[in-house]
């Protein structure tokens, strides 16, 4: 039992090292995805030295149900959006669909279109940035995110990696609205990424994305995504976590 400390050591040490060299690509349905779900992961990954990357696929005026901010325009979202990709030191990002008429309607638009977006048209593709992580967003009862997961999926489908881009390491992240979800789908962690250390740069990032934040107890306020992040890390004995599903680890 003496040496479980120093063993203990080691493992994070390892792990840092392990995610100091990676390239992670964020497919992210709409504005805000990226924060809920990653932004801790991105925030460690950055400050150990690896890269960093969000591919944003959709934005759109909006009507919400929301007292505070019952419009957000396309406009306001890129304007929030970018200043979370600099307070995160994103390497870079690229916004796909900037019109209302696609944003919401991503599973309108044929799978293959989307995958030849994801695989080779976007200056994030996975032919050009060869990432060796890519987080999708999880099923959920949105559209959008639902479209995006399948298309990213198929995207990093097993291959040659002489000839074509091989992500050794795919996921799926959480949200705060996964607990409304079918049985076949719920979300059921097996991956997680300690950010004790980064929980703060998380709720900051989810807060300039203003528009989309609701008021206590609603499960997009700031205060239910500080209790999930808390709650992903105590199921690790941690602080604070990103929890993920992991479909594929290559090492």
């Amino acid at each position: 039992m003496s040496e479980l400390p120093e063993l203990m050591a080691q493992y994070t040490a390892a792990g840092e090292e392990f995610l100091s060299r990676q390239r992670l690509l964020v497919l992210a349905p709409h504005a805000d995805d990226e924060a809920f779900g990653c932004a801790g992961t991105i925030a460690k990954i950055k400050a150990l030295g690896g890269e960093a990357y969000v591919m944003l696929m959709s934005v759109g005026d909006l009507e919400q149900y929301n007292s505070d901010h019952g419009f957000a325009s396309a406009n306001t979202r890129i304007k929030e959006f970018e200043e979370v990709a600099k307070f995160l030191d994103i390497d870079d990002y690229d916004i796909i669909f900037k019109d209302s008429d696609s944003y919401m309607r991503l599973d309108a638009m044929p799978r293959r279109d989307l995958i030849h977006v994801i695989e080779k048209t976007s200056k994030l593709a996975l032919d050009r940035l060869n990432p060796t992580i890519v987080a999708l967003p999880a099923i959920s009862h949105n559209q959008d995110h639902v479209a995006v997961f399948y298309a990213g999926f198929t995207a990093c489908r097993a291959h040659d990696s002489t000839v074509k881009s091989f992500p050794n390491i795919v996921l799926a992240y959480d949200n705060p609205t996964l607990f409304w979800n079918v049985d076949s789908d719920k979300f059921r962690p097996n991956f997680y990424v300690d950010i004790s250390d980064h929980l703060e740069t998380k709720l900051q990032s989810m807060r300039l994305h203003k528009s989309q934040l609701r008021h206590s107890p609603h499960c997009l306020s700031i205060e239910n995504m500080e209790y999930l992040a808390r709650v992903r890390g105590h199921e690790i004995s941690a602080a604070a976590a990103e929890a993920y599903m992991c479909y594929r680890l290559v090492l």
